[in-house]
């Protein structure tokens, strides 16, 4: 699986480039690739392309009542859950997190999910406020083995 390969690559560089930028913390965690074929096997991973160059993903997967608290969420009969947006370094600031995210919420009006959950470092290193750019709003916050996290929401009627 070479998109395996590749979806690594992209994800140390971002995990590299946050520790760099915002010091050790949980973002620091690199991926190996059984992880990644594990992801790509559970959940649906969307990419964007510069080419046949992979620049960004993002990972959507059905919620595992059992993982999540979703009491700070709206009660919807289906919502899919937002993980691992990640744009290569160099391509940041071009776009690409907000294509994903709306290609993100294409794909939940797609599959009849009613909303998109996802939890976000409650830090700088957090993503919070583009997820709030995004159409995205905040609903809970929590912390989850000694990380702080925001609960954010996006309804696909919105």
């Amino acid at each position: 699986m070479s998109e395996a390969r590749a979806l690594v690559t992209l994800r140390c560089a971002v995990a590299d480039e946050m520790t760099r930028v915002f010091g050790d913390g949980h973002w620091s965690t690199r991926p190996c690739r059984r992880e990644v074929v594990r992801q790509l096997r559970a959940s649906q991973v969307l990419v964007a392309r510069r080419g046949e160059e992979i620049v960004g993903t993002v990972r959507l997967a059905w919620p595992l009542t059992w993982a999540i608290d979703s009491r700070g969420f709206t009660p919807v009969e289906k919502a899919l859950y937002v993980l691992g947006l990640a744009v290569a370094p160099e391509f940041r600031g071009q776009q690409i997190g907000r294509q994903l995210m709306d290609a993100a919420k294409d794909r939940a009006r797609a599959t009849g999910a009613q909303a998109l959950w996802l939890d976000a470092y409650d830090h700088v290193a957090g993503a919070g406020p583009f997820y709030m750019k995004c159409g995205f709003r905040k609903v809970g916050a929590t912390n989850y083995r000694g990380v702080p996290l925001s609960y954010f929401e996006w309804s696909g009627t919105a």
